[in-house]
This record gives C-alpha cells, structure tokens and sequence, in this order.
C-alpha cells in the first residue's frame, strides 16, 4: 500500500507541474512542446482521477467500518456494514486498476507505425488476402480517427497485393497495432476453384514502431541509391520519369523501396523513414534479446513467423493462437471492429506483466513502487 502511495503521490505532482505548464502565458510559443506535455497530461490523467477514486472509496469504507462500530441501532449497524462491504469492494477494483496503470509502459506505445503485409503461400490467394488484411487495418485506424499512408506496394493483377508497406499516424498506433506481428493465415474456397475445395493461403505482417532521425543516425557512405521509373500491375508505367527510389543499407544489407509518389524527393524521404524503422527494431531487438531468455510472453513470444491467427470464411470464424479466442464475427472484424481481438490481447499481456511484476518484487502490489 504504501509503495502505491507513494508512486501516486510522485505522478499527481508531475501532473500538478504538466497542468500549470500548459497554463502559462507563453506554452503555445512551442506547439512541438504543447503537444508533448498534452500526451503527456492525458497518460496522467487517467492515474490520477483512479487514484483519487480508490483513495475516496477507502475512506468511506473506513467511516463506513468506525460507523458500525459505534451504532447500536441494528438497522443502522446493518447499514453501515453494507456500505462497508460495497466500498471496500470499490476500493479493491480502483486498486486493482490502478497498479495495472503504474506498470511500466512500453516507451514505444505512443508512435506512430510502419506496417508491411507480404503474401506469403498461396499464390494469387495470398494476395487476395493481403489485401483483405489492408482494407481491415484502413478500416480499423478510421475507427480510431488515424490517417495512413501508403509508402510502397506491389499489386497484383488480380487486385491482390504482394506487398503492401504504409504507415499508421494517430495517438498510440504502436500500442494497439504491435499485437499484429506475425502470420495470419486464411482459410476459403477461393473463386477460381471449381469444385469448392477449402485452400489455406497466409500473408506476414509486421509492424515496426517509427523512429525519428535523433533516434536513429544513418550515415549515407553506408548507403546505396537507386532510382528507376515506376511501374504499376503487368508492368505498366505509371510515369515517364525515374522517380522510383530504391535504398540499400549496406551494413545491414536491408533493401527499401518507394515508388507511391510522383515526386523522387518524397519516395526518398519515405523510403528513408522506413528504412530508419527497419534500423530501430533492429537495435530493439538485440536489447530484448537478453529479456527473452528469461521471460515469454503470453500473447506469443513475437517471432514474425508465428502464426498468430487464422480467419475461416466458410464458418465466419477468426481464431487467435495467442490467447485461445474464438469469435464467430469474421465479417465484422474485417470491416475493422478489430479491438474484438486486440482487447483480449492487452488485457492478457497486462495480466502477464503484473504477474512478472510480483514475481520479480515478492507481490503484485509492490510492483507500483
């Protein structure tokens, strides 16, 4: 208890000091800086108005307790105790919630995403399906008022994709989109088949959280550049000029490519933006590296050749391996309702780490301290 308090006590002053920040007269000078402490202030918010209510809810269970103690009117004695139980009840849930919001964050969360879907077996199949995977993650990051964009795709003639790369910008893109990672594989009769034979096709994807320049040093003796014209489905120009750019990273021997944009100048800064990604998750690997060997994750241990999912058309049904979830709404996740399954997904990894918490300190609750 008095870790919590004291862990709690630290990020009301913090948000006390974000709070009278944003009030000063000159904040909005720096808009870069407003919108930091502003993130900054909705993470803590959240902190301290549970704080506030588990704190509220302990009190009453206490007068609630000295009341009953006191009283010799049963009908009161009675009362009181009921109102002791309901608060402390209260208490226990907002305490509960609340040392799962002093867990430690993944300082990745808050970015925004590269994702790349590659159709993997199964021919023009796959890249049906890659495609399917695109639309849900367009329609998801709608739901959740994000912007994509697209930085580089292959298309098939069949309106397939043999690889789709683009971003996702929006306020804690990473911390929904990373439980993706992986193969996703589909099971239906594709229209080709004629005597309605169930095929099984995957496509991968992964996603890689953005990392910015500060973040990443690149230097460009390490690279090499190519640029040619872009081409689109059956190999047909798109434009006359040589647009398209192609990066190498020598060192590491990572290939990127853009050709989404007329513009040579922004296929190269988009090709560089994921390149850095690519880098980042790279080095954040390696630092996981040493982590992995001690700890599993229960929501998959994040290897991209996972299978992590598998969407049946003939039964409407998407299952998660991760978490053992079923659910018979197959059309409703592609359409994007995609927190169905993401939810499930967090809800376990929390529950894993407040394990891991306890485990590493000698109780869960001394994991807020």
């Amino acid at each position: 208890m008095a870790g919590i308090e004291a862990r709690l006590a630290s990020l009301e002053e913090r948000y006390a000091e974000v709070e009278r920040e944003l009030s000063a007269p000159d904040a909005y000078q720096d808009l870069e800086r407003v919108q930091r402490l502003s993130r900054e202030q909705a993470r803590l918010r959240d902190v301290v108005e549970t704080g506030r209510r588990w704190r509220a809810a302990q009190r009453a269970s206490q007068e609630a307790a000295t009341m009953a103690g006191s009283e010799h009117d049963p009908e009161l004695v009675a009362l009181a105790e009921e109102e002791e139980r309901s608060q402390r009840a209260i208490a226990e849930a907002e305490e509960t919630r609340l040392q799962a919001l002093l867990l430690p964050t993944d300082p990745n969360d808050e970015r925004d995403v590269v994702v790349e879907i590659r159709a993997g077996t199964g021919g023009d199949e796959a890249a049906l399906f890659a495609a399917d995977l695109f639309r849900m993650y367009s329609r998801y990051a709608e739901r959740r008022n994000w912007n994509v964009e697209v930085l580089d795709h292959n298309e098939t003639a069949g309106r397939g994709f043999k690889e789709i790369v683009f971003e996702v910008h929006g306020h804690g893109a990473y911390s929904r989109m990373k439980y993706e990672s992986g193969v996703h594989r589909v099971q239906r009769v594709p229209e080709t088949e004629a005597q309605g034979r169930i095929h099984t096709s995957a496509s991968s994807v992964v996603v890689l959280p953005e990392a910015d320049e500060l973040e990443v040093t690149i230097d460009e003796a390490d690279l090499k550049i190519d640029v040619y014209r872009s081409t689109g489905p059956g190999g047909q120009s798109v434009n006359t000029t040589d647009s398209a750019v192609r990066i190498t990273h020598v060192p590491t021997g990572l290939v990127v490519t853009c050709q989404d944009e007329k513009s040579q100048h922004k296929n190269r800064a988009k090709a560089m933006a994921v390149l850095r990604a690519r880098l980042y998750d790279l080095e954040e690997s390696k630092r996981q590296d040493e982590l992995k060997r001690t700890r599993r994750s229960m929501v998959g241990s994040g290897d991209r050749s996972e299978k992590v999912r598998t969407y049946n058309f003939p039964q409407s049904r998407v299952t998660d391996h991760r978490v053992d979830l079923t659910l018979h709404q197959l059309r409703s996740i592609l359409d994007g309702d995609l927190d169905l399954l993401i939810e499930p997904l967090a809800q376990e990894d929390q529950a894993r780490r407040l394990l891991e918490e306890g485990a590493g300190n000698g109780s869960v609750r001394s994991a807020a301290s």
